[in-house]
């Protein structure tokens, strides 16, 4: 159970069957979603050219309630998304789909992603006297494509122009009065995948929406592609390069859904490998294996198959918690033996060999072996199905400051020792990238390597962690 959070799943459909309820399948596609964000939500409508939204707080039943639903009509195309920030709060004008009117009329936008060059983007848009409602990298690509298409002759021209002013990590969804248009960043360490539903053409983050809503995976967006559907149908341009490709590997680790392929690349395989080699790298007998769910059930489950271990439940997670539990002013303790129990009848008086995906502070893990070892546990032995994680991400994440992860003071035996289990084992890193080894792209394995993909060493654009939301 990560203290990692998701960077926000976007969606958006381009409407050609009469049939189809776009308002509709927008807002189930957003619960296929919902594990990429759940700090809130929103959906825009275009009907020949007029845009109407909603957006609110909380998971998708709770932000996106019926009544609203039906004031949006209908239309011929609609954006979707789900929102994580690392903020305490999020204000209004910070949740997506963001609709402004500029020069062309309407647009909206929303995207999956941070900005690297956030505080220079906003420092030039300030001198040209712009006035901002929000404090994401949203509306600083929402700006540069408004000014762009002054002096474009086309949307596409003008988000060409835009995303190549653009540093880091996106995953781009927006509409203009005619258009679905979607971008994912040159180095491909955001996903975003195309599709239809019926003959109507889909934008999504992750190829599990399709499953969810019957729909057809065709093929994941490339780095530097933009993809734009209108009335002629499917239209490729390849509008930013860059040398390398850098997937951002914990899509396969945590972010993404069991049921995604991401870039060619089963999310369920990869974690079964993961734990396929950590019973390679740690053996350890024991009467059973599980996985804290939910990150960690399949890559238990091939920790299970290696090792000839059978596979069983040893703890349970209450799936009903939603913003409310969140926000409840209680120590992070209580919350965590609310969100998590072990089932004693399984664990008593057994070895226990229970498999996380990854530890950042390490409270959640030594919570989790405290709960096995006060259901009556004889030994606990915990495997992470990732490297130990020792740098911050500025690209696809929210977590703490280096100082603040355990790995990056501590070593395994130490930390084991601090979680109170008997033995302790991290997946190698060389590992790592075996998991999806059919994968097309190179990987982005900067928070175990400190290897990053892009230049983060500038302090502006660390601090802008600190303060600025997430998108």
């Amino acid at each position: 159970m990560s203290e990692l959070h998701d960077e926000c799943g976007v969606f958006g459909i381009y409407k050609n069957d009469e049939e189809i309820d776009i308002v509709e399948e927008t807002y189930l596609a957003l619960y296929a979603l919902q594990h990429r964000g759940q700090i809130g939500a929103g959906i825009a409508v275009n009907n020949g050219g007029k845009m109407t939204y909603y957006k609110d707080h909380g998971m998708i039943p709770e932000a996106l309630p019926e009544a609203e639903l039906n004031r949006l009509g209908t239309g011929s195309i609609a954006l979707g998304h789900v929102k994580y920030s690392s903020g305490e709060a999020v204000d209004h004008e910070n949740l997506a789909p963001l609709v402004m009117r500029y020069i062309k009329g309407q647009l909206a936008i929303c995207m999956n992603g941070s900005l690297t060059n956030f505080h220079e983007l906003r420092e030039e848009l300030n001198q040209g006297a712009a006035i901002f409602q929000s404090n994401g990298d949203t509306e600083i690509i929402s700006y540069l494509i408004a000014r762009a298409r002054i002096d474009s002759g086309s949307i596409e021209e003008a988000v060409t122009a835009a995303v190549n002013k653009l540093n880091g990590a996106y995953a781009i969804v927006l509409m203009s009065p005619s258009k679905l248009i979607g971008v994912r960043d040159p180095m491909g360490i955001r996903p975003l995948c195309c599709g239809k539903i019926g003959d109507s053409f889909v934008l999504t983050s992750e190829s599990c929406v399709f499953d969810s809503l019957g729909g057809e995976f065709i093929r994941d967006v490339e780095p530097g592609e933009m993809i734009v559907i209108d009335e002629n149908g499917f239209h490729s341009y390849q509008v930013a390069k860059s040398e390398k490709t850098a997937l951002c590997l914990f899509e396969y680790v945590y972010f993404s859904r069991p049921d995604s392929v991401i870039d060619g690349v089963s999310v369920a395989k990869a974690r079964q490998r993961a734990g396929r080699l950590l019973a390679q790298q740690h053996p350890v007998e024991a009467d059973f294996v599980c996985g804290v769910p939910d990150c960690g059930i399949e890559s238990a489950i091939g920790y299970s198959m290696e090792s000839g271990i059978k596979y069983a439940t040893g703890l349970i997670k209450n799936k009903y918690i939603g913003r409310a539990f969140n926000n409840r002013k209680k120590n992070s303790e209580y919350l965590m033996r609310i969100k998590l129990n072990a089932l004693k009848h399984n664990v008593e008086g057994k070895r226990v060999i229970v498999i996380d995906d990854s530890i950042l502070k390490g409270s959640t893990a030594k919570h989790i072996v405290d709960l096995l070892i006060a259901a009556g546990a004889k030994e606990v032995h915990m495997r992470i199905a990732s490297p130990m994680f020792i740098n911050p991400c500025y690209l696809t994440s929210d977590t703490t400051p280096k100082e603040d992860l355990i790995a990056s003071t501590k070593t395994s035996d130490e930390i084991c020792r601090f979680i109170g289990a008997d033995t302790l084992g991290f997946l190698s890193p060389d590992s790592l990238r075996e998991i999806a080894g059919e994968c097309r792209l190179g990987f982005c394995d900067a928070c175990f390597t400190g290897n990053y993909p892009l230049d983060v060493s500038d302090p502006s654009r660390q601090d802008k962690y600190s303060h600025k939301i997430r998108n």
